[in-house]
């Protein structure tokens, strides 16, 4: 066992290391836990400080049990904060701690010059800590009891977020001009003056003036859809100030989680690359090759049914590097047609480096993905896609073609995985009923899922809740009005 004192000087030269390279990040804290200790870190996601909840004591008995059935290793943790702070195993080998400590540098490189990070919140570990004595504050005034049930329905609402909010403007809506019909002017068909009568009969056009008015009358909002449920529900939702400031807690807490959902497979693959470099050129004793290699094999190693993003964006980040390096980019060489010129292809235009480093801060899995995953890349790594065969209940291989594994992997990396929701009408039937629509992309809404949501949902607005969806090929309004769902289908002229 490798003591924290010990680890100091071996810290200080692989950091003067990674500093050599160009690595540019906050000042590092380590600290040395023991297995329990590093579970039960883990647990909080990272935080040793938060509001007391049963799903960490849960996911820490899973952690436990995990690691005493040898199913698990937690090697390091990092945390995306100023300073950073990265937890080590203390029982881990010294060839295990440097090859570690050069992969948390890496890790928070990414985290200070990554686009998708520069918007979080860089004091986060304080921030949660006061929302675990904010939540407390609660459970001691209004019960343990209540204040969890409560946390339990934003939790399984955290993910109805707007993943790019801070990316994104909205213009202001321009109010109608003169010239432009307001909503009471009743549209008027084209007719010569002697037809007018006729064309545009005036007991038609009252009526249809008295028609707009109702619906003028109505309230409506907002004003355009809107991504981001959870700030909708924080602004308009009929709750008490102590559930209003909890839902906007675990909101805070979401935003800064999304840009890890976010870039998972670059930051592990840029950990990866890096602690490779570090100890192959620099920090590796000969002594030491041989457990590091076999360690290294293991944290690259693909698993059947799974796709590990250390092994993805690490051979992603060494193609982009070796094609920049070689010239391999750009209309000439992509209109190539000799295989055996574009096999032999070097310009040794030397740029490799410089371009990971600018692809490691504009952007994230899905356009790392579909800008640098060739189809070159995809015969080299033997990527393909796999399916269930009904007939024998296997799963096997279903396709090879480029397309379809590129296609495959962007689908999964959209929105983090999960649906687009978003919130078209507050007003819904003039009912102050809450109307959402799914942005349908192929894939259905598991019902499961989306019924227990919209109950989480009745438990904030109060009212019935709607979601508009795609069942089968009908378009279909899923209902809960507190009592019982309801399923109604919705013809295509009355969609929102």
């Amino acid at each position: 066992m490798v003591t924290k004192e010990q680890l100091a000087p071996i810290i200080g030269e692989i950091e003067g290391y990674a500093r050599s390279y160009g690595l540019d990040f906050f000042p590092v804290v380590f600290e040395m836990l023991d297995y329990e200790e590093i579970n039960m870190v883990a647990s909080y996601g990272g935080f040793p400080t938060r509001y007391p909840h049963w799903r960490f004591g849960m996911q820490y008995e899973y952690m436990q049990k995990s690691y005493g059935y040898g199913l698990h290793k937690i090697y390091e943790m990092v945390v995306n904060n100023n300073p950073c702070y990265a937890y080590l195993l203390n029982s881990n080998q010294l060839v295990d701690q440097k090859l570690v400590i050069g992969h948390v540098f890496a890790h928070c490189d990414f985290f200070k010059n990554n686009a998708y990070f520069r918007n979080t919140n860089r004091h986060m570990i304080d921030e949660l800590a006061n929302h675990g004595n904010r939540i407390q504050d609660y459970m001691a005034r209004y019960g343990q009891n209540e204040v969890e049930d409560f946390i339990d329905v934003c939790s399984s609402l955290e993910n109805l977020i707007d993943a790019n909010a801070l990316f994104e403007t909205h213009e202001r809506a321009q109010l109608p001009t003169a010239d432009e019909p307001t909503a009471r002017d009743v549209r008027r068909l084209r007719s010569k003056s002697y037809m007018e009568p006729y064309i545009n009969p005036p007991a038609y056009l009252e009526e249809r003036r008295r028609q707009l008015e109702d619906e003028d009358g109505r309230s409506t909002f907002p004003a355009r859809a809107v991504k981001d449920v959870l700030g909708f529900l924080i602004e308009h939702a009929p709750l008490p100030n102590w559930k209003r400031d909890v839902l906007s807690m675990l909101r805070e807490e979401a935003y800064y989680f999304a840009p890890q959902a976010q870039t998972k497979i670059m930051n592990e693959g840029w950990a990866s690359y890096w602690h490779e470099k570090i100890m192959t050129q620099k920090a590796l004793d000969a002594s030491e090759l041989v457990d590091f290699a076999d360690h290294h094999s293991s944290t690259l190693a693909m698993h059947p049914g799974q796709l590990n993003p250390y092994k993805l964006g690490y051979e992603l980040y060494c193609d982009i590097e070796r094609r920049w390096n070689t010239g391999r980019f750009g209309k000439e060489y992509d209109e190539c047609d000799d295989i055996a010129r574009k096999a032999a292809w070097n310009r040794e235009t030397g740029q490799g480096r410089e371009k990971i480093f600018q692809v490691r801060t504009i952007y994230n899995d899905m356009t790392f993905i579909d800008e640098f995953l060739t189809e070159d890349f995809c015969r080299e790594q033997k990527l393909f896609t796999y399916s269930l065969n009904e007939r024998n209940g296997r799963y096997e291989i279903a396709d090879r073609d480029f397309r379809a594994v590129k296609e495959k992997l962007l689908f999964a990396l959209t929105n983090m995985g999960h649906p687009y929701i978003d919130v078209v009408d507050a007003n819904y039937d003039n009912r102050g009923e809450l109307y959402l629509k799914h942005r349908f992309d192929g894939v259905e809404l598991r019902q499961d899922f989306a019924r227990a949501t919209l109950e989480a949902l009745h438990r904030v607005w109060s009212r019935p809740v709607h979601v508009q969806t795609v069942v089968g090929d009908t378009l279909t309004v899923l209902s809960f009005d507190g009592a019982s769902h309801g399923e109604r289908a919705l013809p295509a002229s009355n969609a929102a």
